[in-house]
């Protein structure tokens, strides 16, 4: 049986991040012990009780006493998925993760093939693509090709299920809402991608906490990390170029404006103020580059220690696991 307990090895790690689902919660654990008991790895369930205003709690408690698989975090109050799926990442044991809902709209017996290609080997990170039809398919492809034509990801569906591997939490910026954007970071970082269909069924229970209002703050969203993959470990690039096309322009205008005056007398004072926006912004811009190459260097010598402090407890980890008596 593959089913956890605790002090037992386990492979995979599935993340619930739970808000207000109760009367999700007893059908959604009970599916995943019938789907994750034949397989031949370890596998647990941790959900996250993000700040549920509902019997969640009380719920995940009585369902712990009587499946040894289950363990759950609690947020005091609502974090969003972003921080769910960090909380979960730092109670889990597995070193294959797995983001899944506790809506009932995927159901667990998708879960293996969602982790085989990894454990196989073929990929790193893998995403599910809806199967079926939802309400919010127009904004789901929207996003999804905005995403394609911006980042190149050869894969149609981004914001579903998916499973990946421990490093990739490790490396993912902790902001709110970029969950969203794990496989086109994870992609950018060189991990391997790739996908797997995964149906979509109702809710049964509860309601969508997703809203249009999050619209206008997915788009933003999307711009942000596209301008920090493009751009973030050279800000120069985009900020010195665009000052220097600025202040090229604010040149041009400005020996237009000595031309004009001196040379055909006539005296035109918005080219002058046109003259020294340009300039000013275009030194400006320039300020700001430097300064995001300071934060960028800085950055990367965070991540060099960050990577090496992780490798430092890795190793100290298995010496104490080889000096422990048998």
């Amino acid at each position: 049986m593959s089913l956890a307990s605790p002090g037992s090895t386990v492979e995979v790690s599935v993340l619930v991040p739970a808000k207000d689902e109760a009367e999700n919660l007893p059908e959604f654990v009970r599916q995943c012990a019938e789907a994750l008991a034949p397989l031949p790895y370890g596998c647990e369930v941790v959900v996250i009780d993000d700040g549920s205003e509902d019997d969640t709690p009380k719920v995940l408690k009585e369902l712990s006493r009587n499946y040894p698989f289950l363990r759950w975090v609690s947020h005091r109050s609502q974090r969003g998925i972003a921080d769910a799926l960090k909380s979960g990442a730092d109670a889990a044991r597995g070193k294959i993760l797995v983001f899944y809902p506790a809506d009932l709209q995927f159901l667990p017996a998708e879960i293996p093939a969602l982790v085989e290609p990894i454990r196989s080997g073929e990929a790193d990170i893998v995403t599910g693509t809806k199967q079926g039809t939802y309400e919010k398919a127009f904004v789901s492809g929207v996003y999804n090709r905005l995403c394609r034509w911006l980042f190149g990801i050869r894969v149609s569906d981004l914001n579903a299920v998916k499973a990946y591997r421990r490093e990739i939490m490790d490396d993912m910026p902790t902001r709110p809402d970029w969950h969203r954007f794990m496989v086109v970071i994870a992609a950018a970082d060189g991990f391997r991608v790739t996908e797997r269909p995964v149906k979509l069924y109702p809710r049964r229970a509860g309601k969508s906490k997703f809203g249009l209002g999050r619209v206008p703050v997915g788009v933003l969203d999307l711009l942000s990390v596209w301008f920090q993959l493009r751009f973030g470990r050279k800000p120069m690039l985009f900020f010195g170029l665009s000052g220097g096309v600025l202040f090229a322009l604010g040149f041009l205008v400005g020996t237009a404006a000595l031309v004009l005056r001196f040379g055909f007398g006539m005296g035109f004072r918005p080219l002058l103020d046109l003259v020294m926006v340009l300039v000013i912004s275009g030194i400006a811009l320039f300020g700001f580059g430097f300064v995001g190459e300071m934060l960028a260097g800085m950055r990367e010598e965070l991540r060099a220690l960050t990577r090496e402090l992780r490798q430092n407890r890795g190793g100290h980890a298995e010496d104490l696991s080889a000096k422990r008596p048998e």
